[in-house]
């Protein structure tokens, strides 16, 4: 897996409400282990998903320049026929004839919500069976037409290629890269790709040379990828920058956001307050704005403002964030009536 390192944002407190076992066992036989023979007798493996009666997706740096490629499941391996790739997103889907596996159910990216509950599965290094991990959708970054969606839904080597799922166990994204550190944020490719692509030609070869758009020289990157490196090191004059240049490019709130962010830490209050406000109401569910602005909130006193807040987090569907918001208050010493 290609290396790409972001830092810690923060991450709620909301209690997840995991899919039972069932559920996930319907799913068991949408996924399968992919394994690829590279170079020097080394073999690697990944994940994927199966995602019609004769396709399997997964991540094209899994399989990108190998010599041979084929999917495990139950003790039988399968060999494609051909391939679809779309290098530059890194998807590729893998062609078969008869594949006895059951296709998933997919939802668009778009129609997901912030803080939305999601799980991923796929094969992690030394497993033979698929695991799942649980998390919330953090952040949907626009790109090409669709969302990159970052959650942390936990996933590791040999993960890449696997499923990221809603709660109805609809497939909403392909797990693809991910940050460093046990708190780390993982990022998927959305379904809306493998829809474009399943209605590409075949190839067959699996080199290349083009690398995923995650990977290129940091220049050449997405706003919300180049913004790390000076978040991480505390930059913020660079941060508000960046943050500046992707907010004028695209309207993003999640821009805007890391605008604010820089703002606090140049002792920019005023400025990241209105920023943050404009976030939150027009995204209700966008909880790490929340946070910050409930704690520029406290500092100024602003019971208007806490009003609000709180009213947001009534609607919202994790009772423990209105519980956490009112401990806040009551530590900084404020009273509501």
């Amino acid at each position: 897996m290609f290396k790409f390192l972001i830092p810690l944002l923060t991450i709620s407190s909301i209690a997840l409400a995991q899919p039972n076992i069932e559920q996930q066992l319907l799913l068991h036989d949408s996924l399968v282990q992919v394994s690829v023979e590279l170079e020097n007798g080394i073999s690697g493996t990944g994940t994927g998903v199966v995602v019609d009666k004769e396709f399997v997706a997964t991540n094209c740096h899994v399989i990108a320049n190998g010599k041979g490629v084929s999917v495990n499941k139950y003790g039988d391996a399968f060999k494609p026929i051909a391939i679809r790739a779309d290098w530059k997103h890194d998807l590729c889907l893998l062609r078969f004839e008869g594949l006895p596996f059951k296709p998933v159910v997919m939802r668009e990216s778009a129609d997901l919500l912030y803080e939305e509950q999601v799980f991923a599965i796929g094969y992690p290094n030394g497993f033979n069976v698929p695991q799942p991990s649980f998390g919330t959708v953090k952040a949907l970054y626009a790109l090409d037409n669709s969302f990159i969606i970052r959650s942390n839904a936990a996933i590791s080597l040999g993960s890449s290629g696997g499923g990221l799922f809603d709660q109805q166990s609809r497939l909403v994204g392909i797990t693809t890269f991910k940050s460093p550190g046990p708190q780390g944020f993982y990022y998927s490719v959305p379904v809306e790709w493998i829809q474009q692509l399943l209605k590409s030609n075949d190839i067959d070869s699996l080199n290349t040379t083009e690398i995923p758009f995650w990977a290129k020289k940091l220049e050449d990157r997405p706003y919300f990828m180049q913004v790390v490196i000076p978040y991480q090191n505390r930059e913020w004059e660079n941060l508000k920058q960046l943050s500046q240049s992707w907010l004028n490019q695209s309207n993003s709130l999640d821009a805007m956001y890391f605008l604010a962010l820089a703002e606090i830490n140049l002792y920019q209050k005023s400025q990241a307050k209105q920023h943050l406000q404009k976030i939150v109401q027009s995204n209700h569910r966008h909880l790490d704005a929340i946070h910050l602005l409930t704690d520029i909130a406290v500092e100024d006193k602003d019971k208007a403002l806490l009003d609000n807040l709180e009213k947001f987090l009534t609607e919202y569907d994790d009772p423990d964030e209105l519980q956490d918001f009112k401990q806040k208050l009551l530590v900084q010493g404020e009273t509501k009536s």
